[in-house]
């Protein structure tokens, strides 16, 4: 674990005669592509979109805490760990056929959906929309783009009224700094959750060849 957290260390806790920086891990990572910034959708431009309706944290954690408690992967983050996890994220309601995230956009932002369903879809080179998954309770969108800055690989749209949680790339660095075990955590599963969610929708978009 120490190594992982050496590497993962936040930039503003500088080493002996070293000048503190800014993050250049996460929320700056954006930049580092050479791309405009204008181009970046944060979650606050998108809730204002959408229309979001701010959620009561407490009920967010609850429904987090139940529902990654049956997750595989995400119950190695126990009650205590995603309460502590309350502090860094947002928490909203979104009504249905709501874009929470657009293909080919760069966001750096990713959501975990608490209760209703969302649809991920893909619209291929020839112009046809296809259905990649419906997520669940309990399951992480734009995880990648918050890990990597790069484009949205998928669109994700509420097919009902949605409670949501939301983990951007400025409370993912302030995480790292203020409590980095817990963000070292995270990010471990979430790399795990993204490399067997990318082997599923190779094998789909595959089968449609």
């Amino acid at each position: 674990m120490k190594g992982i957290l050496g590497l993962l260390r936040h930039k503003s806790q500088p080493g002996p005669g070293e000048e503190q920086l800014d993050s250049t891990l996460f929320t700056t990572a954006f930049a580092d592509h050479g791309l405009d910034a204008s181009l970046l959708v944060p979650w606050e431009a998108r809730a204002v979109e959408v229309g979001a309706s701010r959620l009561n944290p407490g009920r967010g954690t609850k429904l987090l805490q139940g529902l990654w408690a049956k997750d595989k992967y995400m119950r190695q983050l126990n009650d205590e760990a995603i309460g502590r996890m309350e502090h860094f994220l947002d928490f909203a309601t979104v009504q249905a056929n709501r874009d929470i995230i657009r293909q080919d956009e760069y966001g750096n932002f990713m959501v975990v959906l608490l209760s209703g369903s969302i649809a991920i879809d893909r619209v291929q080179p020839w112009g046809e929309r296809l259905r990649l998954a419906e997520a669940a309770p309990g399951e992480i969108l734009g995880e990648m783009s918050l890990l990597d800055s790069g484009m949205r690989f998928s669109s994700c749209t509420t097919l009902n009224d949605c409670e949501i949680a939301i983990l951007s790339a400025e409370a993912m660095d302030e995480m790292l700094s203020t409590d980095p075990a817990l963000a070292a955590s995270l990010i471990a599963l979430l790399a795990r959750k993204l490399s067997l969610r990318l082997r599923v929708v190779s094998a789909r978009l595959s089968d449609k060849k």
